[in-house]
């Protein structure tokens, strides 16, 4: 029988807070070592560097440098998201872009500067893309688009890296984090909304890095049992 992966050190973007901070938490408990990428900096006293990830060429830099000071990655955990609600025209231009930037342009920039990385070590890409990235919902062109772009991504990249680099896409519903902060009310879950806790997304994210070499969840959703937008 093989035996489950090390987790090594893990580059997670948007590590800061959310999602992608239990996700660090979750493979520094494992023995990991968290590299966070996020303009934020975290809570927690992680190896952290500062980058805007709506900035692909700065977000590039800001893998080498990681690399250079923490060594090479054995993972790639794309967790940072954004977004803006509203109708199309209602949205200004440059806020619509960057929710694209940041989830979609930057998630390919990070894993296209880490991958000769993880190529050489067998290493392992772990995705979030959303339920709104399966299926369509008003005044969320923005979001729907980018994590839409996430699912056609993560599979095309896991048919490139067949045998190379392992790809797993995760598909979360709705979370318990800051990201639904400063929404207008009705962009918000109400007070009865089920929410996961992000810890539990994170085990999840886990499972993925832990798999053993020979093995791969390509897909895994994850949802509060009366998640509504899914199925």
């Amino acid at each position: 029988m093989t035996t489950s992966a090390d987790i090594g050190t893990v580059l997670v973007t948007g590590g800061a807070s959310g999602l992608g901070a239990a996700v660090a938490q979750a493979v520094l408990k494992e023995g990991g070592t968290p590299v966070v990428l996020d303009i934020n900096t975290p809570e927690a006293e992680l190896p952290h560097v500062e980058v805007d990830l709506a900035d692909t060429r700065a977000t590039e830099a800001a893998v080498a440098r990681a690399i250079e000071e923490h060594g090479a990655p054995t993972a790639v955990v794309t967790a940072a998201g954004t977004d803006v609600c509203g109708a199309l025209d209602a949205v200004p231009g440059e806020a619509w872009d960057r929710v694209l930037a940041v989830n979609l342009l930057g998630t390919a920039a990070v894993i296209r500067a880490a991958l000769p990385h993880l190529r050489s070590g067998h290493g392992r890409v772990v995705t979030i893309a959303s339920t709104l990235g399966l299926r369509p919902a008003g005044d969320a062109t923005a979001y729907c688009a980018s994590k839409h772009g996430i699912v056609g991504f993560s599979r095309a990249l896991a048919m490139e890296l067949a045998g190379e680099v392992g790809v797993t896409m995760i598909v979360p519903g709705g979370m318990r984090t800051h990201f639904f902060d400063g929404r207008p009310e009705q962009y918000r879950p109400g007070p009865d909304a089920d929410l996961m806790d992000p810890e539990d997304v994170a085990a999840a994210v886990l499972t993925a890095l832990r798999q053993p070499a020979g093995a791969e969840i390509r897909e895994l959703i994850v949802t509060a049992p009366t998640e509504p937008s899914w199925p």
